[in-house]
């Protein structure tokens, strides 16, 4: 792939990369930073990537990042920071839950629902296989369902 490609290709999935990124470290630097070297990273190995799987290949190597970047802070800062918000949902409630399922289930529903992608492509992205992938977004939809209706309840 050439210089004017992956450039181009980046710019097109930079939004949904930034998105995932923030869903993870929850700050705004963070996740900027996780971006920026996973697109170091891609750019080294871009002949590597598949023709057809660029989305979940980029996507693979910012979750990565994310997770190297949050490590990394937790490790130089001990102080908690505030999740700033990293999607926008349509109500406080609805995000608040999502925020609190556990990671493999957040991840799966954020990248199907939230940036679109085909259940092939989040699969890739996330490094299990489709079946995982279904059954995941199907607890996660159950739990959010259960945390929303415990909402309504209590409201």
């Amino acid at each position: 792939m050439n210089d004017k490609d992956f450039t181009a290709l980046c710019q097109a999935h930079m939004p949904g990369l930034y998105r995932m990124s923030m869903a993870l470290v929850h700050n705004h630097a963070d996740a900027q930073d996780a971006v920026q070297q996973a697109l170091m990273k891609a750019w080294a190995a871009r002949d590597r990537m598949r023709p057809g799987a660029e989305r979940a290949w980029l996507m693979r190597i910012v979750i990565n990042e994310s997770r190297n970047v949050q490590r990394q802070r937790m490790r130089m800062v001990p102080v908690e920071r505030l999740p700033e918000q990293a999607y926008t949902p349509p109500d406080t409630a609805l995000r608040e839950c999502i925020d609190a399922l556990p990671e493999n289930w957040r991840l799966p529903l954020l990248l199907r629902y939230m940036e679109g992608m085909s259940e092939k492509e989040a699969a890739g992205a996330l490094g299990i296989t489709q079946g995982v992938l279904k059954a995941r977004l199907y607890r996660a939809r159950k739990a959010l369902e259960k945390a929303l209706n415990e909402e309504v309840e209590l409201g």
